[in-house]
């Protein structure tokens, strides 16, 4: 029987590895990318969530404003849902203090909270990126909708960044399955080690995605 996904998807991780590529992204060109990569773990979608950052409109109304028409567009895919936080850099210390009220708004009993912390410790990674507040929500997200919520059997990471690796092996532990696709660049090496991958390169996108019934 195929399992029910929820694909998570990094969206300033896509985003800057795509453009490295040559690669314009669309929604509904990320819709067909999430849609293949649960169809390649035989899985059933039950929703998708994308997850951005968003620039300051004091950074430039124009940049603000696509970027915003960008995400409207996000939200109107069926099954889409879309999550976000602001660009901006943050002490080591207000890092950690939003890692906790993540982790103490999922209601975790005495037993199972030391055992989250200590896996989900590594998902807010380094503070010098301006985008690891979505990082860290990414992780908590994965780990409360499968393990907490119960809402699917599978997670599907759209990432190729190995700071999720930490969640991912909660996971997993917890007798959830856990994969991971992304595209040929930027995808840690680490992450593909550890669990069943699904690799997207320039001349699978453009055959089987954006040119799926074009003929030879």
């Amino acid at each position: 029987m195929a399992s029910k996904a929820i694909i998570f998807i990094d969206g300033n991780n896509l985003y800057h590895n795509a453009k490295a590529m040559h690669i314009k992204l669309s929604p509904d060109y990320i819709r067909k990318i999430a849609e293949r990569a649960c169809a390649h773990f035989n899985c059933i979608l039950q929703k998708a969530i994308y997850y951005n950052s968003v620039p300051s409109i004091a950074d430039g109304e124009e940049m603000y404003y696509k970027h915003i028409k960008f995400l409207d567009k996000m939200k109107a895919l069926p099954k889409f849902e879309v999550k976000t936080r602001k660009l901006q850099r943050r002490s080591n210390a207000e890092v950690q203090e939003e890692k906790k009220a993540a982790l103490f708004n999922l209601g975790l009993c005495k037993t199972c909270m030391p055992l989250v912390e200590s896996n989900c410790a590594d998902c807010v990674g380094a503070i010098d990126k301006k985008e690891k507040g979505v990082d860290m929500l990414i992780g908590i997200d994965m780990i409360n909708l499968s393990i907490i919520q119960k809402e699917c059997d599978c997670c599907i990471l759209i990432s190729g960044d190995a700071d999720f690796i930490p969640a991912m092996d909660l996971i997993r532990k917890c007798g959830k399955k856990v994969f991971s696709a992304f595209l040929t660049k930027g995808y840690s090496y680490d992450i593909r080690q550890k669990f069943k991958f699904f690799i997207m390169n320039k001349e699978f996108l453009n055959k089987k995605i954006l040119h799926p019934n074009k003929k030879k």
